[in-house]
């Protein structure tokens, strides 16, 4: 679907990230022979032993989906892509994220932790192929409406730092928390947790269906925000809740991702008095 770009007024994103084991095996053991599987396997212990989570670094790691959902300036969901499908190049997804957020004249970057984790695997990645992002890196502009400054949410809204108070309280729960309190799907079988061994399994295809269910959950925590913030009233975002639930339903016969979350879609109504 073609989207007018001077409508498009945000990007909610989500990306998922695989271990890059030949850089794993020649920076955390050098001189070892580890093959680039197993020295993935092991960074992996590792991380569970000393942290709790199995969670590659930023800088470890390379994009394996990129999606985004295209919202124009009135909230309304315009369009959900995933990139470079169905070759899910890292090199190629990096290039046009960064290409289409320049296309659709910069819009806000929507994320749930994407200050965290989604942006910085990003930019690393940036680095690493050669891209030149002087918009994105506008280091000589003023301190507050540099793209990067974390409280510039013309640019960049993580709704994790709005939920925490920019990190003075824990989001317990995440994503899948927010988005059950409002009636939509959240996980379903499938985590962040699980996307090296379905990558490793061949299920790139599958990683990237995982990325849109998360996108939507995204889009529509961002809704139930702009209420929080008196950008709309709840009636009219139930109005384009609502729409987008249509969107998807029409869509679902060809994408897999959008049947499945309808199949766990659940309705959300305000509490009686």
């Amino acid at each position: 679907m073609k989207s007018d770009p001077t409508d498009v007024g945000y990007f909610v994103f989500d990306i998922e990230a695989i271990a890059d084991g030949h850089l794993v095996s020649s920076l955390k053991y050098p001189g070892q022979g580890l093959m680039p599987q197993d020295a993935v396997k092991r960074f992996r212990a590792e991380l569970l032993e000393t942290t709790g989570k199995d969670v590659f670094p930023p800088t470890y790691v390379l994009p394996i989906s990129i999606a985004v959902a295209k919202v124009s300036r009135e909230h309304r969901l315009l369009d959900v892509c995933v990139l470079d499908d169905p070759a899910y190049r890292p090199h190629v997804m990096t290039r046009l994220f960064w290409q289409g957020w320049r296309h659709y004249g910069r819009p806000v970057l929507v994320t749930f932790n994407g200050r965290g984790y989604d942006l910085p695997v990003l930019e690393y990645a940036a680095y690493r192929y050669g891209m030149s992002l002087p918009d994105w890196f506008n280091v000589n502009a003023p301190t507050y409406e540099q793209s990067r400054n974390r409280y510039n949410t013309r640019s960049h809204l993580d709704l994790v730092d709005l939920f925490s108070n920019f990190g003075a309280t824990r989001v317990n729960g995440g994503l899948n928390l927010m988005a059950r309190l409002i009636g939509k799907p959240g996980k379903t079988g499938v985590d962040g947790s699980q996307v090296q061994d379905m990558y490793d399994a061949g299920q790139t295809a599958e990683i990237n269906d995982y990325c849109r269910c998360d996108v939507l959950d995204t889009y529509f925590v961002f809704l139930r925000t702009r209420v929080l913030l008196g950008r709309l009233t709840l009636e009219q975002e139930q109005e384009l809740v609502e729409e987008a639930k249509r969107w998807i339903a029409e869509r679902a016969g060809e994408v897999r991702a959008f049947s499945h979350y309808l199949e766990n879609w659940g309705d959300w109504s305000p509490p009686e008095d």
